[in-house]
């Protein structure tokens, strides 16, 4: 009996903290799903914001792995919290990126407006985009149990070999630069997908900007999820 209502007071506390974190953007995007109400959700949502478009249509298996699903009941509801504050806490440190909270992760597009992007034909690191991840490389470190997932686009301008090979450095230029910053690279998972992903519209400039993206992709590694589901006493 001590047991189930010592349960039931976790959930409640954290409920409770859940709520008091809702002037967050991305935590007001979330709903239950995402804060791991539903047992056993598959990984389509994340694929859907990292991806855009073209969800579903082959070669996203290994992305679905990374990923994995949701994570249910109390347990989800203590990683759903400690998610809503990381989310909180990017937003805050770098306001021009997106920010999503979807499903047990978090997802962070960056473009050519919102703090990390690339010069023409280029894959390096410029002066700019360094001070963002500084930044980010901070809050990952602050959040030591999860995993990151790095994936680079283009547009369709240019040949199509061209841009996937692009595409990869951009995304390994991203990881390298944060794993330099002394974290562990074993947190990291790095993919490409050149132009064939777009989110956007590439007939239209702005669109073919907001396609050359690298997205960041920040979810609960196994020590967060084991965590939880001692501390919601599954």
């Amino acid at each position: 009996m001590k047991r189930y209502i010592n349960k039931i007071a976790v959930v409640s506390l954290t409920l409770l903290l859940t709520i008091s974190l809702t002037n967050c953007k991305a935590v007001d995007n979330a709903n239950n799903k995402q804060k791991g109400a539903v047992i056993g959700a598959t990984s389509g949502a994340i694929l859907g914001a990292i991806i855009g478009n073209n969800v579903g249509k082959g070669g996203n298996g290994e992305l679905g792995a990374v990923i994995g699903g949701v994570v249910g009941g109390g347990a989800g509801i203590l990683i759903g919290n400690k998610m809503d504050k990381q989310a909180q806490k990017i937003e805050e440190e770098i306001p021009g990126a997106t920010v999503e909270r979807v499903d047990d992760g978090i997802v962070v597009t960056f473009d050519e407006n919102s703090g990390v992007y690339f010069d023409t034909n280029k894959s390096n690191i410029n002066s700019a985009s360094q001070s963002t991840l500084n930044k980010l490389a901070g809050v990952f470190a602050e959040y030591p149990d999860t995993n990151i997932l790095v994936v680079g686009h283009t547009d369709n301008t240019g040949a199509d070999d061209y841009n996937m090979e692009l595409s990869k450095d951009r995304a390994y230029s991203v990881t390298n630069y944060l794993t330099n910053k002394g974290l562990s690279s074993g947190r990291f998972t790095t993919n490409w997908f050149g132009e064939t992903q777009p989110k956007y519209d590439n007939s239209t400039a702005e669109g073919r900007a907001k396609n050359r993206r690298v997205n960041v992709a920040i979810l609960p590694n196994e020590q967060m999820i084991e965590n939880a589901k001692k501390e919601a006493g599954n």
